[in-house]
């Protein structure tokens, strides 16, 4: 393997990581209270904005608004 056979390697890779698409993550049903939030923590993602429309967190745990029971299925089509 010569060093133009890396080099195309590295630029095919490059190229396919462009175009992928980014997932939106959806939150924990409940926040783990690690000292560092994580990524999917519902804590966190209620102060930056980005929980799903017509949700909130209540005692660390993610609720619904209208008061309906939050399920996974639920969850991945409001995100």
């Amino acid at each position: 393997m010569g060093k133009h056979d890396k080099k195309d390697k590295k630029a095919r890779a490059k190229d396919t990581t462009s175009v992928r698409l980014t997932v939106r993550k959806l939150p924990k049903t409940e926040c783990c209270v690690a000292k560092k939030r994580c990524q999917r923590c519902p804590l966190r993602m209620l102060k930056e904005g980005t929980l799903p429309a017509g949700y909130t967190v209540h005692k660390r745990k993610l609720v619904r608004l209208d008061g309906k029971k939050v399920t996974k299925k639920k969850l991945a089509k409001a995100a």
